[in-house]
């Protein structure tokens, strides 16, 4: 009887790539992992420090390193990944949740040691970031939203004060920052106090009349409440000036950035949403200078204005080839589902929870098809009595995003469609459907005629 011999089936995983290591990034230090075989304390620590941060860049290069990945921790993260990429390293930023480490002892050595480990086996896939001059584009705009957000806030500081004069202007007002609520604010800081006099400066487009906005500006004038709207409109004032610096520096920066194609384009077309021009939008041509880069006008579609175009190009990038399908790239933006699927059924169908800019701005976009009359708002009003308004600005930011993505990688011009040629698509192929029904079973179908 011949004994058999034990096998014994290696459970390693080869090594797809040597030359990895991995950082844990704190707020006061950074822990940085390379191979074993590579330096003799295989696992560094490096304080937070400019000079810090080159010195364990010039020690990666010391041990041979050649890529690095890190985990995106807050804003940490930034300053570690522009040295490093300038450095020449290929540096790789993951989603946490793509690296939990697994149950017990948790600790900064080993959460390093950890991600040295999956990056060498080439298990961790870097999220996605456009280029360098896209990502100082993204970098001016998200700090113009913020300043934006600012502002509103001492918006909200002036409609307080004159409320609590009892100056009603926000009633005969729809917006207190037009021409004639920015001069009825101006003068009652300068002074004046006769509602009739400050009625003059009513703008000949405003709904309501010269007398029911005399009788809302008489107030009862305390000086507490006119220094706090005095204080308040500083401040709108000096956020405003620091936005037309902040449009400035965007339009220098769109200067830089190269388009993808050297073709010749047409001439860009007039603007058919003349009247969509937002009050926040910069005072530059966003729209002609979109279109030098892309070589395609999408503000054409429904829904989509300058700045939304202009917010979902600085987080996506022009080039529309880092996502090998539509469905990727919806995914990407969060507003795809994603169905959980086991003995062949579906048995949940959600959409993730991503925190995307981009795909935040087609949902906003989606929600202003609501009154529109073209084809997505035909689709928007059908998604939302089937489903609900709140999945109809998924389904529709969906359809908005693969028309980008079209648009993008093929460079073809917008169709439109109105409303009645979309409502009149599922008559046409109910009708095709009985033509066929009817032939199967040897009949035709005869139209009736048409009534008197």
């Amino acid at each position: 009887m011949t004994q058999k011999k034990k096998v014994t089936e290696d459970s390693s995983l080869p090594i797809i790539q040597p030359d990895a290591a991995g950082l844990d990034i704190g707020a006061s230090e950074i822990w940085a992992c390379v191979p074993a075989t590579r330096a003799a304390p295989a696992v560094r620590s490096f304080g937070t420090f400019t000079p810090d941060l080159h010195t364990l860049a010039a020690w990666l290069k010391t041990c041979g390193i050649k890529t690095v990945a890190m985990e995106s921790t807050g804003v940490y993260w930034i300053p570690i990944f522009e040295i490093l990429e300038a450095a020449g390293f290929e540096v790789s930023l993951v989603n946490a949740r793509h690296i939990k480490n697994v149950p017990g002892r948790k600790s900064d050595v080993q959460d390093c040691q950890w991600i040295q480990r999956l990056h060498s086996y080439g298990l961790l896939s870097a999220s996605f970031r456009p280029e360098a001059e896209m990502c100082a584009l993204r970098a001016y705009l998200r700090h113009r939203s913020m300043l934006i957000d600012y502002r509103a806030a001492h918006i909200q500081h002036m409609q307080k004060a004159l409320q609590q004069m009892n100056v009603q202007l926000t009633q005969v007002l729809s917006d207190i920052t037009g021409v004639t609520g920015l001069e009825m604010i101006r003068a009652i800081v300068q002074g004046e106090r006769d509602p009739l006099q400050l009625a003059r400066f009513r703008d000949p487009r405003c709904k309501s009349s010269a007398d029911e906005i005399a009788k809302a500006l008489t107030g009862n004038y305390r000086a507490e409440h006119v220094f706090a709207l005095q204080q308040a409109l500083g401040l709108y004032d000096f956020y405003t000036q620091q936005l037309q610096a902040c449009d400035r520096q965007i339009e220098d920066q769109y200067s830089v950035l190269k388009p993808r194609f050297d073709d010749d384009l047409p001439p860009l077309p007039p603007d058919p949403k003349i009247n969509s021009h937002s009050k926040n939008a910069p005072d530059f041509d966003v729209r002609g200078n979109l279109y030098r880069l892309t070589g395609v006008d999408l503000t054409v579609v429904d829904g989509l204005d300058d700045s939304t175009v202009q917010l979902v190009l600085s987080e996506t990038g022009t080039d529309i080839s880092k996502w090998r399908t539509e469905k990727h790239f919806c995914s990407w933006l969060g507003v795809a589902p994603h169905n959980d699927i086991t003995g062949g059924k579906v048995i949940r169908s959600r959409t993730l929870k991503v925190h995307n800019r981009a795909g935040q701005a087609l949902r906003l976009a989606a929600q202003s098809l609501s009154r529109s009359q073209s084809a997505l708002a035909a689709f928007y009003r059908r998604m939302r009595a089937r489903l609900g308004g709140e999945q109809a600005n998924v389904a529709t930011a969906h359809k908005l995003a693969r028309i980008i993505y079209h648009l993008l990688k093929h460079r073809q011009p917008y169709q439109q469609v109105s409303a009645k040629e979309y409502d009149q698509q599922p008559c046409d192929r109910h009708l095709k459907s009985l033509q066929r029904q009817a032939a199967q079973l040897g009949y035709g179908l005869t139209p009736l005629p048409t009534p008197a």
